[in-house]
């Protein structure tokens, strides 16, 4: 069984959802913590790679990589109710990190900030809940969610190119180990987006995968910092298509290739824009669609943005 996402489009995999929700959600128990930023403990960041086990439960086997599942902190809010479910990317293969569908993963962010107007320290719920868990805790989890952000029915007939920042590269990790597991006949590119390298994710296993496989090809886009790669230094994920125009336009003209991106909000904007300015009107509308009166997408507000400019079908978003 596959659904058709609109005229055109890829045929997804029928999915999954919702098999453990938050009135009945099922238990994981934590088999792996660990850092996963480039620069370890010279990073500024705190990220962490976190499995839980949840054999034995519905979630079990039910999910497909770009889904999500979710996370239950336990406690209450300022007002007294139980804190809400926060939804977290699959950064496990559809497998799960033990191969069998047992063990889904995801990584999760520390968030350490200060209340603007009291200068007080805020923590993150969710993420520091996650972060402080250690192998042998228990969390409440849910899920799968989400239909629409996965790899196609036949992964072969197509070929990828992910554009990801931060912890945005959860999925691509997924669906980057899906298709090399499959030998998928696939070319795959991965534009990985990060202020300092100290700041990559999945570095080291990136990096070597793509020395051990023809078809994957794994780029940088560091925008604070100088690195000797060329094309690599201050610079944003979407200005990888300028920097390597001549293997990554050719892939976005083929009818083959399908665009993914996952990260902060606004990252989109700028990689639809350098599209628009490298391909030409009845290829790029296969990729986006504008409302009508709209204008040229380069003079549309980015306030505006997300309105007047929509995915078409060769183009998948996942922004937050």
């Amino acid at each position: 069984m596959s659904v058709q996402t609109e005229q055109g489009s890829p045929k997804l995999p029928e999915l999954k959802v919702n098999v453990a929700t938050p009135a009945n959600p099922v238990v994981g128990r934590v088999v792996e913590s660990r850092q996963v930023t480039r620069g370890g403990r010279k990073s500024a960041s705190f990220v962490r790679h976190v499995s839980f086990d949840v054999s034995g439960t519905p979630l079990a086997g039910s999910f497909r990589a770009g889904q999500s599942f979710g996370v239950l902190p336990p406690g209450t809010d300022e007002r007294g109710k139980p804190h809400k479910l926060r939804l977290y990317s699959l950064a496990c293969p559809s497998t799960g990190d033990d191969g069998e569908g047992n063990v889904v993963a995801t990584v999760c962010k520390r968030v350490i900030d200060e209340h603007w107007e009291t200068h007080k320290l805020f923590l993150g719920v969710a993420s520091n809940y996650i972060c402080d868990l250690q192998p042998g805790d228990e969390a409440l989890l849910t899920g799968p969610s989400g239909k629409r952000f996965v790899l196609p029915e036949d992964p072969s007939k197509h070929d990828y190119i992910f554009f990801a920042t931060g912890t945005g590269i959860a999925p691509f990790r997924a669906m980057v180990m899906d298709l090399l597991q499959a030998k998928a006949d696939s070319r795959i590119v991965l534009i990985m987006g990060s202020p300092y390298t100290t700041d990559l994710l999945y570095d080291d296993e990136f990096t070597k995968w793509a020395s051990e496989c023809s078809n994957f090809r794994y780029l940088t886009a560091i925008s604070r910092e100088y690195v000797p790669e060329a094309g690599a230094s201050k610079i944003y994920v979407q200005e990888r298509l300028k920097t390597n125009a001549d293997e990554l336009v050719p892939m976005l003209m083929n009818p083959r290739t399908l665009v993914y991106v996952c990260g902060i909000a606004g990252m989109e904007v700028g990689i639809i824009r350098l599209m628009a300015d490298l391909l030409p009107e009845d290829v790029l509308s296969q990729y986006v669609t504008v409302k009508d009166g709209a204008g040229p997408i380069a003079l549309i507000d980015r306030k505006e943005f997300g309105r007047q400019v929509r995915a078409g079908s060769r183009l998948f978003l996942e922004v937050y």
